[in-house]
């Protein structure tokens, strides 16, 4: 089988295709014939900075083929998305019963890896912050995989006004067409009137103008990789809060609560409340363009990888 892999640490033209065996699922695992891989930016900025070259895993969609021992909740024929920790970025991948869930009929792959892990990190990283109706919601990174739900989200959990905060001007159609009442980037002085919740997908530098965008008591909920550091003061002005949120320990911890969130999405989904939206597809040869794209933060929406043969 052909799957992606690096070896040096670097941007997207690290990245090669090779072929391999079709891996053997363990005890409690199933191996997928993949359909669809989402790529997220947590796995292309390990390819740029982790400190030694790491299996690409991530969110993927497929159909079961074979399962490991122990394995009773699915059988070959099933199709189903979750996350895999392994090779992910291969026509063959390995997924623990444990971070799968069943893919509803009438669902495509590429509707799955839009919609249930981004969902669910959207979703989470909203319950975090403990939303009340009639409160306003910024989310950062708004066009993204996670963002563009997370402002449909917002919105349906009765937001009275959500805005999104982009870093490209373009994308301002793109959000407002999702739900967003304002649209700022993240290079102008104000972001206007304060929020009561920020949801921060970005980090860094962006995390102070985030805060400070937080009205009196207002709660930010960072979910973000790319790190970054807060000030004190900038928390006792107005009785700020910030709270960290990781979907995976949420997954690893209160598995109810994370089946929970999945039944959610797909049922906003099947009644066509929430609307998943995908950039573009690569094949999986091309996934160095794929990442170019994440990194040139060019997406409106998912990035998907779709394997070819």
């Amino acid at each position: 089988m052909r799957r992606i892999r690096y070896e040096n640490i670097g941007g997207p033209e690290n990245l090669f295709q090779e072929e391999v065996p079709v891996p053997e699922p363990g005890a409690g695992e199933l191996l997928v014939r993949t359909e669809a891989i989402g790529v997220t930016l947590p796995v292309v900025r390990k390819v740029r900075e982790a400190a030694q070259p790491v299996p690409l895993g991530g969110e993927l969609a497929g159909e079961v083929v074979r399962v490991g021992e122990g394995v009773s909740e699915f059988a070959p024929g099933d199709r189903v998305t979750g996350l895999c920790f392994g090779h992910g970025y291969a026509q063959y991948a390995l997924l623990h019963t444990t971070m799968a869930t069943a893919i509803p009929e009438g669902a495509t792959a590429r509707d799955a890896v839009a919609l249930v892990r981004s969902g669910v990190v959207a979703l989470g990283a909203l319950e975090a912050a403990r939303p009340e109706r009639g409160e306003s919601v910024l989310v950062t990174a708004a066009a993204s995989g996670v963002g563009h739900l997370a402002l449909q989200l917002a919105r349906l959990h009765g937001a009275s006004r959500v805005v999104a905060a982009v870093g490209d001007p373009a994308k301002a159609d793109f959000v407002r067409a999702l739900g967003a009442d304002a649209v700022v980037t993240y290079d102008q002085e104000s972001w206007g009137e304060p929020v009561d919740i920020g949801l921060d997908a970005v980090g860094g530098e962006l995390l102070t103008p985030a805060v400070r965008a937080l009205a009196p008591g207002g709660r930010l909920v960072a979910y973000s990789s790319g790190g970054g550091t807060i000030a004190a003061y900038d928390l006792l002005v107005g009785g700020r809060s910030v709270t960290g949120f990781q979907v995976a320990l949420v997954a690893r911890t209160q598995p109810q609560r994370y089946a929970g969130w999945v039944a959610t999405l797909w049922r906003l989904f099947a009644e066509g409340a929430l609307r998943p939206a995908v950039h573009a597809e690569f094949a999986l040869a091309d996934a160095a363009r794929a990442h170019a794209t994440i990194e040139a933060r060019a997406n409106l929406g998912k990035v998907v990888l779709v394997p070819e043969g």
